[in-house]
């Protein structure tokens, strides 16, 4: 049996101390501390912090990530193709595109007819076309006979002859315009070592020079990156190389080579040498962001052909839109096992940062320089 007198007795003496002071019946009263809730953020908010913070934690988690091994057999990639298949009902979202000119609209228009009978027109033929704003005819020497919208007859070419005429006539001088864009976006790599297409894209070159001199940037919004985009594919061959291995050098040393920063500014110094006014450039900022990742991505793989055997990025891709990203995202894929086995683990890493950072439209080629420089050139690095 348990002895609990000593409790009993201590009950009975708290019993008796609240008899003898009820006060001690009632809870001291808090005091008044108010306090306001914070409002959680809005979705908007938390959307748009997602949208930024997302791509910075895939690019983080590349530099610890090791690169993908391939598989080992082609049946694997046909299992694993078919085991990825995306249901039909699931919605892809649209690529955002680059908003087109009225010209660059109309000169993707072909009228060529195949069974009328052509006869290649003489100069005065397409200066009076000029003058009677003849559009139809105008494209249909484009389609049939585009050396000739260049030839100089006398003292000008088409494009000065209808500038000189006036401002009446520069909707035409704009087609014209729209017309040497699109030679030079549908010009095929077996053509570049052609004499002939050398031959017109010094022409193409002078014309687009002109056109600036003229003022005629402000009317047709890439004519300035066509001018560029034919000055280096006619003559900016050697200047696309030795900047690329001015960027390699630039990458091996990593953070402190800054590399996206020395690219930036190679690709201004070029512009504002050959346009002779800064104030252009603010013009096409666009041109040199695609100017600058094309850069860095030619002088990564300039270090990858430093170890393995493989194909050169031709500089007549470069600057013209995605095709660099397309080349080099080729050649990855094809020489995924030597880069897996034989390349240091820093230039993996800048590889894999290059094709993530760079791959889709959704995101401008500003933005996605912006990105590269705060992990080649700010970020913490491998």
């Amino acid at each position: 049996m348990v002895n609990n007198a000593h409790l009993v007795e201590h009950l009975a003496r708290q019993l008796e101390s609240t008899e003898s002071d009820p006060m001690l019946l009632y809870r001291e009263r808090l005091p008044a501390d108010p306090m306001l809730l914070a409002r959680l953020p809005t979705s908007a908010f938390i959307q748009r912090e997602a949208e930024i913070l997302a791509p910075k934690a895939i690019i983080k988690q590349l530099r610890r990530s090791p690169s993908p091994s391939p598989p080992s057999s082609p049946k694997e990639d046909e299992t694993a193709s078919e085991s990825t298949v995306t249901p039909e009902s699931e919605e892809v979202p649209p690529e955002r595109t680059r908003t087109k000119s009225f010209s660059s609209v109309l000169s993707s228009v072909s009228l060529s007819s195949p069974n009328k009978a052509w006869k290649e027109p003489e100069p005065f033929e397409i200066f009076r076309a000029v003058e009677k704003k003849d559009i139809m005819f105008l494209m249909e020497v484009r389609d049939r006979a585009f050396h000739l919208l260049l030839r100089k007859h006398g003292d000008a070419t088409p494009l000065l002859h209808c500038m000189r005429i006036g401002k009446s006539h520069q909707d035409v001088a704009i087609i014209l315009l729209g017309a040497f864009s699109r030679y030079i976006n549908n010009l095929q790599d077996e053509e570049f070592s052609q004499p002939r297409t050398r031959m017109l894209l010094k022409a193409l070159r002078v014309n687009l020079r002109l056109a600036i001199d003229l003022g005629l940037q402000t009317q047709q919004s890439d004519l300035i990156a066509s001018f560029l985009q034919t000055l280096i594919m006619s003559e900016g061959g050697q200047w696309v190389s030795d900047e690329a291995g001015d960027i390699a050098a630039a990458l091996r040393l990593g953070t402190e080579g800054k590399p996206v920063k020395t690219a930036n500014d190679a690709v201004r110094r070029f512009a504002t040498r050959e346009l002779g006014k800064a104030p252009l450039i603010a013009s096409f900022e666009d041109y040199v962001a695609n100017a600058t990742a094309d850069l860095v991505m030619m002088g990564a793989w300039q270090l990858v052909l430093e170890v393995i055997e493989g194909e050169s990025i031709p500089v007549w891709y470069f600057a013209r839109d995605d095709r660099v990203y397309k080349c080099f995202v080729d050649r990855l894929d094809k020489h995924k096992d030597e880069i897996r086995r034989r390349l240091g683990r820093r230039l993996r890493w800048q590889l894999r940062v290059l094709r993530t950072v760079l791959d889709g439209r959704a995101k401008s080629f500003e933005g996605k320089v912006k990105e590269l420089a705060e992990e080649f050139d700010q970020g913490e690095g491998v």
